[in-house]
């Protein structure tokens, strides 16, 4: 379920994405033209050229065309139909929650720019409105103003940071984080680390040292990788996710900047390509502009009617 602020909060993001990419879909499943090859072309354009990705495209298109044969059907007007079941399909995954003793520990991984440190603050809050304990740890310290940025949003969130000096050790800050969790008996240990551009080789290899040091402290952690991803970059996002995941795994995904742009169609590449499933979406600059990601109630906002 959407947890704040709401399904009419996930469609009005949405916006842009519906305008673009899926109104275009729509016109053509109200057309009442027959399901015919160039009608499958015109479908595979546009989703192309929403960000969906070839492979994604193909896919549905393929799996539009077994499912035409199969089952008879005859006019695009149940193309929207066709098209919402095999959306859903490929959209829905389980997300597996461990079951933890002490601290949870999140890491959360992401390329400057996406909007991680503010994420990282959504997360916090959620928690925090559940009751939890939650420390942050400030593991970019390639940049002072991210150390102060996090500071920023732990004092507004009346949290507890764990912070050295920039250009310290991140792997020195998590070991000290941990350490503090585990004697405060935290919920939560939220770890930010450097916005790692996924071309750089030597900064995902710092990435790797902080996953390595967190399993020698905690045998089982981290707990969980989030990779925050801006969806406005698209195709984009897609290279970053599987670099990311190429280097120190990847659990979930945490799409930001949903409001802002018309390349939501990425989430579905990001699913299809890399199996990684999106758990959180950001709707907006607010604490509690954050949904846990619900692929009904995203299809529904795709195709609302306005």
């Amino acid at each position: 379920m959407l947890l704040s602020p709401l399904v009419n909060h996930l469609q009005t993001s949405l916006k842009k994405t519906r305008e673009g990419v899926f109104a275009k879909l729509s016109r053509i499943f109200s057309a009442r033209k027959k399901i015919d090859q160039v009608t499958l072309e015109e479908i595979e354009d546009i989703l192309l050229s929403g960000d969906v990705g070839v492979v994604t495209t193909l896919h549905l298109i393929d799996r539009i065309k077994e499912r035409v044969k199969a089952e008879g059907y005859q006019d695009s007007t149940e193309l929207e139909m066709l098209m919402k079941n095999e959306l859903l399909s490929l959209l829905e995954s389980h997300i597996e929650e461990k079951t933890v003793t002490g601290v949870k520990i999140i890491l959360v991984v992401g390329v400057n720019g996406t909007g991680k440190t503010t994420s990282i603050a959504k997360l916090a809050h959620l928690y925090m409105q559940q009751g939890k304990k939650v420390l942050l740890a400030a593991g970019d310290t390639f940049r002072a103003a991210a150390i102060d940025k996090l500071a920023v949003w732990a004092k507004r969130l009346d949290c507890e940071l764990i912070r050295h000096q920039p250009n310290a050790d991140p792997s020195a800050v998590v070991f000290d984080a941990i350490t503090a969790a585990q004697a405060r008996q935290m919920d939560y240990l939220i770890i930010d680390t450097a916005g790692r551009l996924h071309t750089k080789s030597n900064l995902m290899s710092e990435l790797n040292k902080i996953y390595r040091v967190i399993q020698k402290k905690v045998k089982d952690g981290p707990h969980e990788v989030i990779l925050v991803v801006d969806a406005s970059t698209g195709q984009n996002a897609v290279n970053q996710a599987r670099e990311f995941k190429n280097a120190a795994r990847v659990d979930s995904i945490f799409l930001t900047k949903l409001d802002g742009t018309a390349k939501s169609g990425v989430l579905l590449a990001i699913h299809k390509e890399l199996n990684i499933p999106v758990k959180y979406i950001g709707t907006g600059e607010k604490l509690e502009d954050i949904a846990s990601f619900n692929p009904q109630s995203f299809i529904d906002g795709l195709f609302l009617r306005e």
